[in-house]
């Protein structure tokens, strides 16, 4: 029995380390099918969607969501830990470990204890072990508590960061693409003097920013969930509205469709690789057609014509179809998911910008 017990002990310690490994350290996507954090997210996520989609609020909704994120970092180090502090208490307890402890007898609860203040480094010296293998596993297992917290907290910055630089892109988005974002609006307030030479450049710094969004997201899909300072924005919507921009100039318009497409091909590398980390199955394609009706096309085509921006003649819809066709089922199905609404084609009449809304009031 102590001998299974000290095999499930090392097997427990060595998949706890290598999973911290690969969740922190590991620079690039894990692929395989079980993997503990991977498998916390699932497990933990379903529960907490499930009551997030019972509240009506949509404010009191994201207030909700948003704590997902940063509280699970906390609930996986926790678990981490109290594997590792179990794991160690097996291999003590299966190696016969003699140990040192005032008008008590030993059981596993001895071994625990010890685990746990050798873990934590606390060394109060009630339990203590005598014999030379329990010490060298000691100061193992104290040498490991130090180094996990170590790595745990070298990782918090790194990891927001990355949000950081993450959010301050899609902020900016918010004075060119309007609030919530949207593709037309982006292209009305991008065009100036006849030109789109703002519209280059900014396609140009979102290839850029979703090259880096494809990298820091792979190697930390937490990230995923951690949501926006404002309601009506989000990752989610910010990579969208940039799809659709892309889709609308390479079918529509010859200024900036080169950048239009590099733009798109990376964006939609991203989304597509997200999708996959978080094993989100994509929308069919037939229950993503609605979300932009023949009526509404040509609505965008008055809105630009009335702008001064005329696009192509000829069938352009349909080719604009085969290009929504490569995105909108994974940007669907991870707006399912992450509870995360998909921004509109067109700026609703009624829409603000963030900019305009203060504690005081709202400017129209």
């Amino acid at each position: 029995m102590r001998f299974l017990g000290l095999i499930g002990g090392v097997a427990l310690i060595a998949t706890i380390l290598w999973d911290t490994f690969e969740t922190i350290i590991l620079p690039r996507r894990v692929t395989r099918r079980i993997r503990l954090t991977s498998l916390f997210y699932r497990l933990a996520w379903k529960p907490y969607f499930a009551i997030a989609r019972t509240i009506q609020n949509e404010r009191r909704r994201e207030q909700i969501l948003s704590l997902f994120g940063p509280l699970s970092l906390f609930i996986l180090l926790g678990i981490w830990t109290a594997a590792l502090i179990i794991g160690y208490a097996l291999v003590f307890w299966g190696t016969h470990e003699r140990v040192s402890v005032s008008g008590e007898s030993v059981n596993f609860v001895t071994y625990l204890y010890l685990s746990g203040v050798t873990f934590f480094t606390v060394g109060y010296g009630d339990v203590t072990p005598t014999m030379p293998l329990g010490r060298f596993l000691s100061v193992v297992e104290g040498a490991n508590g130090l180094g996990l917290f170590a790595v745990v907290i070298s990782y918090l910055p790194v990891l927001y960061q990355s949000f950081s630089r993450r959010e301050t892109s899609i902020s900016l988005l918010d004075a060119r693409a309007g609030s919530p974002s949207s593709a037309v609006e982006l292209l009305r307030r991008q065009y100036s003097n006849g030109s789109f030479q703002e519209l280059t450049i900014l396609l140009e710094e979102w290839e850029r920013w979703s090259a880096e969004l494809l990298e820091s997201h792979l190697s930390y899909p937490s990230l995923c969930y951690f949501r926006s300072q404002h309601d009506n924005q989000s990752w989610l919507r910010a990579i969208t509205t940039v799809l659709d921009t892309c889709a609308l100039v390479i079918v529509g318009l010859e200024e900036s469709a080169w950048q239009a497409r590099m733009t798109f091909a990376i964006t939609r590398h991203a989304i597509v690789d997200i999708a996959q980390v978080l094993k989100t199955k994509p929308r069919r394609k037939e229950l993503c057609s609605q979300r932009l009706t023949t009526e509404e096309f040509q609505r965008i085509k008055s809105i630009l014509s009335q702008n001064g921006i005329e696009l192509k003649s000829g069938e352009i819809e349909g080719r604009l179809d085969e290009l929504r066709q490569m995105y909108e089922p994974y940007v669907f199905g991870l707006s399912d998911q992450l509870l995360m609404p998909l921004p509109p084609w067109i700026l609703p009449k009624d829409a603000i910008d963030n900019w305009k809304t203060s504690a005081c009031g709202r400017i129209q």
